[in-house]
């Protein structure tokens, strides 16, 4: 298998001071020649994926326009906190915050965001709207509300796996690491999965190749999901705010009977001022499955009255 994609718009590497770490973030465009009518659109990925995989979103847009897309703390390129053995959720909404004065300082942004990186942003945008000029959340569809009875066993969990080590599945050749992305986004053509790859894992000494996400992401959070508290952000979101989700999505796959897909309609309806956009023969990898359809959308969005 070879490498044979060539990116239309390459990116550039940057690492910015951020809470103690060095965040890396990936650049498209000139960051510098922003206004307030095209701001720099900020991209927030998913739970172990990379800000790299915007890449061919970038390149089936219409037009250039000033992208960053950081890699979270302990995934990509961004390394993790010294000594970390959990992940917390306002420990993102803080990188962000300093992402955004480090970034855009002083002029409201794009923001966009990813499973993961969507549930972040709107709860940003909630927080901070005044540095939101337009939001996208794709398919950041919050959580299930954590019972209060259920909080001893969560914490319980957590400090048994506290005691755990946890392992990512190493590769022997960044071949089986892009076989293993074609083998999850079966419409990740060939090529690009291979691209991806050699963001997406690194060689180590051990000369095996080693995804780039700290293991102790897959700890549980021993912190319960509170629903009225996510939408009481969403309530004070105030920029125009773009939903896309992709038609093949099925989020009682992950959640079952404690989050039916009615109670998110619910949710989401709380947005004030919400359009809402399903991609045709699309997962939950929105930016693999139709980048084309995906970057489109985004612009539109972006660029409209």
């Amino acid at each position: 298998m070879t490498a044979d994609y060539l990116p239309r718009r390459p990116a550039q590497s940057r690492f910015v001071p951020v809470r103690g770490l060095r965040y890396h973030v990936n650049l498209w465009g000139d960051p510098d020649a922003v206004d307030r009518q095209r701001p720099l659109l900020v991209w927030m990925h998913g739970w172990m994926d990379v800000g790299a995989s915007l890449q061919f979103v970038v390149d089936a847009m219409r037009q250039a326009r000033a992208i960053a897309a950081p890699d979270w703390r302990g995934f990509g390129r961004t390394a993790p906190p010294p000594l970390t053995d959990s992940y917390w959720f306002p420990d993102y909404l803080g990188d962000l915050d300093a992402l955004l004065d480090a970034l855009s300082p002083g002029v409201a942004v794009d923001l966009a965001g990813h499973s993961m990186g969507g549930n972040v942003v709107m709860t940003y945008a909630g927080a901070r709207p005044e540095r939101i000029r337009r939001l996208v959340n794709m398919e950041g569809f919050g959580l299930p509300e954590a019972p209060p009875q259920g909080a001893p066993d969560r914490l319980r969990k957590w400090l048994d796996e506290l005691k755990t080590l946890q392992r990512l599945k190493p590769y022997d050749s960044l071949d089986a690491v892009a076989a293993r992305l074609l083998k999850n986004n079966p419409r990740l053509p060939r090529e690009r999965a291979q691209w991806l790859a050699a963001h997406w894992a690194e060689r180590r000494d051990d000369g095996l190749w080693h995804v780039l996400g700290d293991p102790a992401h897959k700890r549980v959070n021993p912190v319960p999901y509170r629903k009225d508290e996510a939408l009481a952000a969403w309530r004070r979101i105030a920029a125009p705010t773009l939903w896309i989700e992709g038609d093949e999505t099925n989020p009682d796959r992950w959640f079952g009977h404690r989050y039916p897909r009615s109670e998110f309609d619910e949710r989401i309806a709380l947005v004030r001022d919400l359009r809402r956009v399903r991609l045709a023969k699309c997962g939950h990898m929105l930016h693999f499955d139709q980048p084309q359809a995906l970057a489109d959308t985004i612009e539109s969005f972006l660029d409209g009255a």
